[in-house]
């Protein structure tokens, strides 16, 4: 991970606007989808706002659980059936999926008006039934706590699970760990490493949701994992929910962090945060600055390529990557040092695209979006990086790019799913080649400062750019 990443900074000046997502969305949810939701603070809210979506959808859904379940719990579900007999339970499920596409089913009747759960077999045969497109899981208890570690028998895990979803509520923040707000105080307190009483902090949070024996216990190798910070309604609560959720992405096992305040069936989910790399393409050959490879320029106390650098290492990115090409043992050698992963192109000399190409073939599979970079940006600045990195975390924009004065600029962001498209471009074409294809599913913002849409493609420009900072260090 990048030194200083996760630093905060402020984005509302580049009017990063908030948007809002359904949970199928933030949880890309897919075809026979297991979905096992663990922990506390809304687990059977989430089940049953994730299937009204589902079912709005045109999808037909099992909601079911392996713990035990009360009658309040009960009559959310539109229809239910009582799984006393396994063969008996697969029918009467695929009888009442035609006429009701969200049906409950539970185990026999317990004392008190609560249902027994049912058995991981049986999960794995309901989702293999024609009639069900997905399932979805509560697999533990957490007794009205907002957080909670898993005891020995818990949670209870279907093999054929393939998302897992640990949920925690926000409200547990600057309360004391013990039995009062904390379902099993000390078991959370083992995992986190702090004595009982202490004050909850977003680290402690996060340590318990990544910890193998608490929020990922049980998980089938192969199942993604996303966990949901809910109850986020407030500014203060969301910048603890960041934390969190930048903590937990510090872990590979962790794909994505929903947040959100799921009781809100509008907007259950504020922002999906996740992995998002920055690419800084350093491997042409600067053939109009005449002689001059404009990666190695001079800028402050280092080179172009290392301002560029020190800028993404002090932005919001999982990973940074430069690709080298041109004089590319003379630019490695100006990165010694520095948070970055090199990547030598070989094909430099066949333009910006086999650079591009270069940078998403060395991305890790986790990352979620690339923002690519140009080594001759001299003033851009992490903000900027932030802020589109922002927008694409609360609205999941297939492309994020600035606007300087109305015109498009760079650094440009790309979703994951447009890699392969990006890949395939050849010749000296980069990103903004699919800006037309893409426009109604792009996302820009408004940058106030042009100077950070300059690039540096002359020795005039070069000469220009050093006057303007020279006379700002002097202002300063």
């Amino acid at each position: 991970m990048v030194e200083n990443q996760w630093r905060v900074e402020t984005v509302e000046r580049f009017n990063v606007k908030t948007e809002t997502m359904k949970l199928t969305q933030a949880f890309g949810i897919r075809a026979k989808e297991v979905v096992a939701l663990v922990g506390g603070g809304g687990k059977t809210t989430t089940m049953f706002r994730l299937a009204d979506e589902l079912v709005t959808q045109g999808k037909r859904v099992v909601v079911t659980t392996t713990t035990r379940i009360f009658a309040a719990q009960i009559r959310l579900a539109p229809y239910h059936i009582f799984a006393a007999d396994e063969a008996q339970a697969l029918r009467d499920a695929q009888a009442a999926l035609p006429m009701h596409p969200c049906v409950l089913v539970v185990g026999a009747a317990s004392e008190g008006g609560k249902a027994f759960g049912i058995e991981p077999a049986l999960i794995d045969a309901l989702v293999a039934l024609d009639e069900v497109d997905v399932v979805l899981v509560e697999a533990d208890g957490s007794r009205m706590r907002p957080f909670k570690a898993p005891a020995q028998h818990e949670p209870v895990l279907s093999t054929t699970t393939t998302l897992l979803v640990p949920v925690v509520g926000i409200s547990v923040v600057g309360k004391a760990l013990n039995d009062e707000h904390v379902h099993r105080a000390e078991l959370v307190a083992q995992l986190a490493g702090i004595p009982l009483h202490t004050v909850l902090e977003p680290t402690h949070i996060a340590r318990v949701l990544g910890h193998a024996q608490g929020g990922l216990k049980n998980r089938p190798p192969n199942a993604r994992v996303i966990p949901l910070v809910n109850q986020v309604e407030e500014d203060a609560q969301r910048a603890q929910a960041l934390d969190i959720a930048r903590r937990l992405l510090e872990n590979d096992a962790i794909d994505a962090v929903a947040i959100g305040a799921v009781k809100n069936a509008q907007a259950p989910i504020s922002r999906l945060e996740s992995r998002v790399a920055a690419v800084i393409l350093a491997a042409g050959g600067s053939t109009r600055m005449r002689g001059d490879a404009k990666q190695l320029l001079r800028w402050g106390d280092g080179t172009l390529v290392q301002n560029a650098a020190q800028i993404a290492a002090r932005a919001r990115v999982s990973e940074i990557i430069v690709v080298t090409g041109n004089r590319a043992e003379e630019v490695t050698r100006a990165l010694a040092g520095a948070p970055a992963r090199i990547v030598l192109n070989p094909d430099w000399a066949s333009g910006r695209a086999s650079s591009v190409r270069a940078g998403i073939q060395a991305l890790s599979a986790k990352t979620a979006a690339a923002l690519f970079i140009n080594a001759d940006q001299p003033f851009l600045t992490p903000q900027v990086i932030d802020a589109l990195i922002a927008r694409y975390a609360t609205t999941r924009a297939a492309i994020v790019a600035p606007t300087f004065e109305g015109q498009t600029g760079s650094p440009v962001l790309f979703a994951r799913e447009l890699f392969d498209e990006l890949a395939a471009l050849t010749g000296d074409v980069g990103g903004k080649a699919m800006f037309e294809k893409y426009r109604a599913r792009m996302e820009t913002i408004p940058i106030d400062d042009a100077r950070a849409a300059i690039d540096l493609d002359t020795p005039e420009d070069y000469a220009h750019a050093r006057e303007m900072g020279e006379g700002e260090r002097e202002r300063e």
